[in-house]
């Protein structure tokens, strides 16, 4: 595995849209959730304050995520648009080495830049909120880093499958931002539920909760189990698809 790893490494670190990428999803991140956290004041919730600053502070992942999608999505779906991948794969036969290398590659930068954008939020929070968080709790810290560390390799299974970055991304965001708002709009108190719970993005970002955690729709860490199902299922199939079909 080491060609594959430095190979995909080299191609990442050269394209200038994997830096703007990474810093856009730690700066969304952060200045997302410091806004947040901005919102709460002693009026709005005198102490001892029942919001949940902690998921609040770290509301920014809802804006990131989309760049992390597009990281995943340009990772494959650039190499198929200018040919390049016909390259690729002459000098790494192995497909499932070259998608594994990719996967492993994003998911090391998806999660720097993540913690890097999860951390500066909870320490802004701590300088803002009038009764900052204690600490960084783990469970929400670790989860939210993993939520675009997942969605990095969803962009990127996506854009497997379909081989066009547009089409991948599209699809995506589709995944991430309308099958939550259609969840909102329906009706029936069941199917609300329902989407909530198996949807992959509301079902993850319970894993931000800290306080009212029997009125989620879901557990937090079979939440974020919903989301790693989805892109795990995804991920395969796009390897299934690359192993069979012609570049």
């Amino acid at each position: 595995m080491r060609r594959p790893l430095h190979a995909e490494w080299t191609k990442l670190r050269t394209l200038p849209s994997t830096w703007w990428l990474l810093t856009a999803t730690v700066v969304l991140t952060a200045a997302l959730g410091a806004t947040a956290a901005a919102s709460v004041t002693t009026r709005v919730c005198p102490t001892p304050c029942d919001t949940d600053t902690v998921k609040l502070t770290l509301s920014g992942v809802q804006l990131s995520q989309a760049t992390c999608l597009v990281l995943g999505a340009l990772s494959m779906g650039a190499e198929y648009s200018t040919g390049t991948i016909r390259t690729t794969l002459t000098a790494m036969p192995g497909r499932w080495r070259v998608l594994a290398s990719k996967a492993a590659v994003l998911s090391l930068l998806t999660a720097v830049a993540g913690a890097l954008g999860v951390l500066s939020s909870l320490g802004l929070a701590h300088l803002i909120l009038p009764t900052p968080p204690h600490g960084a709790p783990l469970r929400p810290t670790t989860g939210s880093i993993l939520i675009l560390v997942l969605v990095t390799l969803l962009g990127l299974s996506l854009a497997t499958l379909l081989r066009d970055t547009a089409a991948a991304i599209t699809l995506g965001l589709g995944i991430l931002y309308v099958v939550p708002i259609l969840a909102n709009l329906i009706n029936s108190p069941t199917w609300q539920h329902r989407l909530q719970r198996w949807s992959p993005m509301p079902a993850a970002l319970s894993v931000q909760a800290t306080k009212h955690l029997n009125t989620l729709a879901i557990a937090p860490w079979p939440g974020l189990g919903v989301l790693a199902a989805y892109a795990t299922a995804l991920l395969a199939l796009g390897g299934v698809w690359f192993r069979l079909r012609d570049a």
